[in-house]
């Protein structure tokens, strides 16, 4: 991303590009994807979460807007800027296919699980990434 678009800092840089993670989900953003790039680190050392937006049994007066609803909602954070090329690679290489897999099942999954909040994000931890599922605690990623 051109440094005049970035918001961070100058140590800090996000691991994904709007268009790794496009063509990584083979899905350009839209009402029912869409990313979002923070500013600030999190505590836990999450890169990358995806929440699923489910549909609001009454109006959209004190929620999220029918056209967002069974939505997919992708939030990166940045990373320090040293540690950006191997965040990157993992996240391409492990995270992004299985980001796939989890909106694929998301958007033809049960209705009982379409009719609730979901959540799936991975961590950097000592150079190998961990995953967790609706808040769960986080595990390592296995290989598929």
């Amino acid at each position: 991303m051109p440094a005049r678009h970035r918001r961070l800092p100058q140590h800090l840089s996000w691991p994904l590009t709007p268009t790794d993670i496009g063509s990584g989900l083979e899905e350009a953003p839209s009402d029912a994807l869409q990313f979002d790039f923070g500013s600030v680190r999190t505590s836990d050392g999450t890169l990358l979460t995806a929440d699923w937006r489910p549909p609001l049994p009454s109006n959209y007066g004190s929620g999220l807007h029918p056209r967002w609803w069974s939505s997919v909602h992708v939030f990166v954070t940045p990373v320090p800027s040293g540690e950006r090329a191997d965040a990157r690679r993992l996240l391409r290489e492990q995270a992004l296919p299985e980001l796939r897999r989890w909106i694929d099942g998301a958007r033809t999954g049960s209705e009982a699980w379409a009719l609730s909040r979901h959540s799936v994000s991975w961590q950097l931890v000592g150079g190998s990434l961990r995953i967790s599922h609706d808040e769960q605690p986080y595990r390592p990623v296995t290989a598929v």
